[in-house]
């Protein structure tokens, strides 16, 4: 019976790996996989997962008006796992559908992002994610500045830490480091690293 999976970590967690070593292992037995990320993260391009340790595999890119149950059904090749890069970005809808796609079409969805976002909120595809998922698993990562897990994202611009803003600002290592709570709230080694 399938699931539906939520993996999701801090930034630098290694969750487009995960992604993509999961669709190798798949792959490898000659069981088809489909991969998708959110249209908003262009960072690689349009419709691109990529790691930061250089792999990268085409994807379908997921629009806001976008029926991920019809788009799955609609694929002829029997499909053994849906992928998800930067499910955060997604919405309730997109959730509802990718959980129908679970119990009507009996295909595991494991999808990979983000849990909250640079002040602390849970963005919405994580929202429901955390509601409608089988399974949950935090995918660890160290922060930036010490020893402990980085659980949080933190924001910056110039050097300095940013607290306020519009959720949403695509970015990687220029603009934003996994840290723990406590540097989160005092990150007072930025200028160390």
């Amino acid at each position: 019976m399938a699931q539906f999976y939520f993996k999701y970590g801090a930034m630098n967690s290694g969750k487009s790996i995960e992604i993509l070593k999961v669709a190798h292992n798949y792959e490898e037995q000659n069981k088809a996989v489909q991969i998708f990320t959110s249209a908003v993260d262009v960072r690689s391009g349009l419709g691109k997962v990529a790691s930061r340790i250089g792999f990268e595999r085409d994807a379908i890119a997921i629009t806001d008006d976008m029926d991920l149950f019809e788009t799955i059904q609609s694929i002829e090749t029997k499909l053994y796992c849906i992928l998800i890069d930067e499910a955060q970005f997604l919405t309730k809808e997109h959730i509802l559908q990718l959980a129908r796609v679970v119990d009507e079409l009996d295909i595991p969805v494991m999808a990979f992002g983000l849990k909250n976002d640079f002040v602390n909120n849970l963005f919405e595809g994580s929202k429901y994610l955390l509601l409608y998922a089988d399974k949950i698993e935090e995918i660890k990562t160290i922060c930036w500045f010490c020893h402990k897990k980085a659980i949080m994202n933190l924001r910056f611009s110039d050097g300095k830490p940013v607290y306020e803003g519009e959720q949403i600002q695509i970015g990687g290592n220029e603009s934003y480091l996994p840290v723990c709570r406590k540097c989160y709230k005092n990150p007072t080694r930025m200028d160390e690293k």
